[in-house]
């Protein structure tokens, strides 16, 4: 009888969620550019707890993020992967046999034994309600498909007559690192209508920001274009972002039309081989910078990681200091959204300053016309420009491993400059005077540097 009644609450909180959103107005082609004009700025579980965070560590990260960072434009707390599973564990996936927590239409529900407040069917909303209380916006990660169990046990889709999970799935091109869901076949009846069922959920619950995992490679365009019509739909700006990385840039002008943000690249961890992987693949990305519209260098994998995380200890990051300057650097030059990885309340005072320079961050939410000047094996020159203010930016790399230092410089005519300029290092704020013609820096391997130049 208890169960029965927990049931029964659970489909009349699923029920009211979804008639609100069927009486909403569906917002207008390509208005979702205008839900992220800047890249967004967040903090995700991921890094840090891998599939394993907990209700209480959402809120701590949220509360500092509140208390220190919000005034500084950050804003999104995302919770990743498998929020749905009550025994899940770091290291490693299908392990075990995983306890799932899901509707009777198919739809993933957050494990109360970690997220307290999801019970009695009312999903994430308490918890979006929290972190909307502290002037933050709330997001969570799911897998691109329809959950296996769901086709197995032949559960009824939502918003349909009769057509059930296992007549919308194919077993091939299933996700091969994490077998939880099996594909949806995009044009098969009801595969609209799924997605339609947990984006109005979500809806309901107050998501703003939704990360689809195995969306990328190999690049499933028919599923992105059903997550853009269910978001659109749904009657709650939710921005998207698209992981993981390798998004083929022959889908650039795809990707740009259905997500607010797409992933260049693998998950990005603490070691200089990922930056100088992500620094590379950059460079063909550079024409596609656009407002609403954002290619990804992944999470900031900064300050204290893998607490209960997928690659290695408890620790702080790897990266020295120089090297997460150099992070720090190219992805705010780059535009790339910022979404830090690390635990929020364990940072160090070093970590928080990278996060809340108000130099820096203006550059990242105002500068315009990004462009990569040159790169070779050792060296890499970006530079953009703030058309409010005249300044111009330019972050210079040494990206060898080099025991000696190395001149990295441009002629200043390549930055639209002529006669003198002077320049500020902007994570200093170093006066460094005035140049002509041209300026460099000796930097040691790993080694950048960021400036402000102004005639």
């Amino acid at each position: 009888m208890k169960n029965f009644k927990l049931l029964f609450v659970a489909i009349l909180f699923a029920l009211f969620a979804c008639n609100n959103q069927k009486q909403a107005e569906p917002f207008a082609k390509g208005e979702f550019k205008t839900w992220a004009e800047t890249p967004p700025m967040g903090w995700n579980s991921w890094d840090c707890y891998g599939p394993t965070v907990e209700e209480h560590e959402v809120k701590a990260n949220a509360d500092y993020m509140a208390e220190n960072m919000k005034d500084y434009g950050w804003e999104y707390i995302v919770v990743d992967i498998r929020w749905f599973v009550e025994n899940d564990k770091a290291g490693g996936y299908n392990q075990t046999d995983p306890r799932y927590v899901i509707d009777e239409y198919g739809r993933y529900q957050p494990a109360v034994n970690r997220f307290p407040s999801a019970a009695y069917g009312k999903g994430f909303k308490e918890l979006a309600e929290y972190v909307h209380g502290k002037g933050l916006k709330f997001g969570i990660h799911i897998m691109r498909g329809i959950p296996k169990v769901a086709v197995e046990n032949k559960l009824p889709i939502l918003g349909t007559d009769g057509i059930t999970a296992d007549q919308i799935y194919s077993t091939e091109l299933q996700c091969p690192w994490l077998r939880d869901n099996y594909t949806i076949v995009a044009d098969q009846p009801g595969a609209q209508e799924y997605y339609n069922s947990i984006m109005n959920m979500y809806a309901g619950w107050g998501v703003d920001f939704i990360k689809i995992d195995d969306l990328s490679r190999p690049y499933h365009q028919g599923e992105i274009e059903l997550i853009r019509n269910a978001i659109d739909n749904c009657g709650r700006p939710i921005v998207l972002s698209t992981s993981p990385g390798a998004t083929p840039i022959t889908a650039a002008d795809h990707v740009k039309e259905h997500a607010n943000m797409w992933r260049m690249v693998d998950d990005v961890w603490d070691t200089w081989h990922h930056f100088d992987n992500l620094i590379k693949v950059c460079e063909q990305w550079y024409p596609h910078i656009a407002p609403g519209t954002w290619p990804d260098c992944d999470m900031i994998p900064l300050g204290r990681i893998s607490i209960r995380g997928e690659r290695g200890e408890d620790r702080m990051t790897r990266l020295t200091s120089d090297e997460q300057y150099s992070l720090m650097s190219l992805f705010t030059i780059f535009k790339s959204p910022l979404m830090f990885g690390g635990d929020l309340p364990s940072n160090d005072e070093f970590t928080l300053s990278l996060l809340t320079n108000e130099d820096v961050l203006k550059m990242h939410r105002e500068s315009i016309d990004v462009k990569q000047l040159f790169q070779d094996e050792s060296k890499v020159a970006i530079t953009s420009k703030n058309p409010d203010t005249g300044e111009i930016y330019l972050a210079l790399f040494n990206i060898s491993d080099g025991e000696e230092p190395l001149n990295v410089g441009v002629e200043l005519s390549e930055l639209g400059i002529e006669g003198e300029c002077s320049a500020i290092n902007m994570w200093t704020g170093e006066d460094l005077g005035t140049f002509s013609g041209s300026i460099d820096q000796s930097l040691s391997a790993h080694q950048s540097i960021l400036l402000k130049l102004k005639q």
